[in-house]
């Protein structure tokens, strides 16, 4: 719900890259949902609808309800079918408004070159794969081992990038963490890192080889591994410095300046991070400074939301942010029935 309820939020005022221009239309601070402005890139869409990440993260958490887990057939059929049929392959067509990069090229591949799944995916550097994955992140916190390999393979369908898989599956690993109750501290990385080098975690590193004698020189397809554990330990030195009194980014949206307002996942990780350190326990605050920091400030309240929802849950989400969500009766039973299944794994 928090993943979804920042995809909401960034409707109105995505990619102002201009911070005066976005205070002018919006006003000096945005606390809710917002009509986007004529012109803009999700003209169309009204007040607490979700963009088409949103509604493809929606669609994967009906997949994952409907069929008890990730079921990647049935999922790659409604993307197929609600989606990819649905757009022409140019950025302002198709369901939700704007198409993002990575979802352009997947229909590229897919509809106007015919590829099969698991030859779709794109090298954009971008979090979509990331934003719609916290499903299954949250299918499969108890089962850390299947849920990595199932969150990397859903990622893949649309990028390939290996050093954007592993930072987007390392996120949805933290997220898995979260939702089992560990703290996002300074030891969270240290236990994920450990979970790694204990073969927990389907990770491969040239340095945990070398340690176990084990190193070969043997590239790997970028579809076929889950390299660079080390998107699992950077969080936790996030975390200290939101942590330092010596350490000050004020106001707090401010960290899309400090870490950078474009798309790459580069940029977006360490923001949500940061934000959801610092406001552990608020989720308000944690969104809303995503989201007034202008840029791709879409992504960045959904992967912020989806950190500080597993965090506080549900009941810690101010009420207005979910019933001004569309659709989020459906949404909510959906949860609460994803909800079910993990607590009976």
């Amino acid at each position: 719900m928090g993943a979804l309820i920042g995809d909401a939020l960034g409707v109105g005022p995505h990619w102002y890259y201009d911070l005066e221009q976005m205070r002018r239309d919006y006003g000096p601070w945005i606390d809710g949902y917002t009509n986007p402005k004529p012109g803009r890139y999700h003209e169309g869409l009204k007040a607490g609808d979700l963009s088409q990440t949103g509604l493809i993260t929606r669609d994967l958490l009906q997949s994952v309800v409907e069929n008890g887990g990730y079921n990647e057939t049935d999922f790659t059929h409604r993307l197929n079918e609600k989606f990819l049929h649905q757009m022409d392959g140019t950025p302002y067509n198709g369901p939700g408004g704007y198409t993002n990069q990575s979802i352009r090229e997947l229909y590229q591949a897919r509809i106007k070159e015919g590829r099969p799944w698991g030859q779709t995916g794109d090298y954009a550097d971008t979090t979509e794969g990331a934003e719609r994955a916290v499903v299954l992140a949250a299918r499969y916190a108890m089962s850390p081992t299947e849920g990595a390999r199932l969150i990397a393979r859903n990622i893949r369908l649309s990028q390939i990038d290996p050093f954007v898989v592993a930072l987007s599956a390392s996120y949805s690993v933290i997220v898995s963490a979260l939702i089992r109750g560990e703290p996002f501290d300074g030891q969270l990385s240290g236990k994920l890192y450990s979970m790694v080098e204990k073969g927990v975690l389907p990770f491969t590193h040239a340095v945990l080889a070398e340690k176990r004698d084990t190193y070969e020189y043997n590239p790997m397809a970028p579809s076929a591994s889950l390299p660079f554990p080390d998107g699992l330990l950077f969080p936790s030195h996030i975390w200290q410095a939101a942590k330092d009194s010596e350490i000050t980014i004020e106001p707090a949206w401010k960290v899309s300046l400090v870490y950078g307002m474009p798309c790459s996942i580069l940029c977006m990780l360490p923001a949500a991070y940061y934000l959801a350190s610092r406001f552990q326990d608020d989720f308000e605050q944690a969104i809303l400074h995503a989201l007034n920091g202008g840029g791709q400030n879409m992504s960045r309240a959904m992967l912020t939301g989806a950190l500080v929802g597993a965090q506080v849950g549900v009941s810690g989400i101010p009420a207005r942010f979910i019933d001004g969500l569309s659709g989020s009766r459906e949404l909510l039973y959906l949860t609460k029935q994803l909800t079910n299944k993990i607590a009976t794994d």
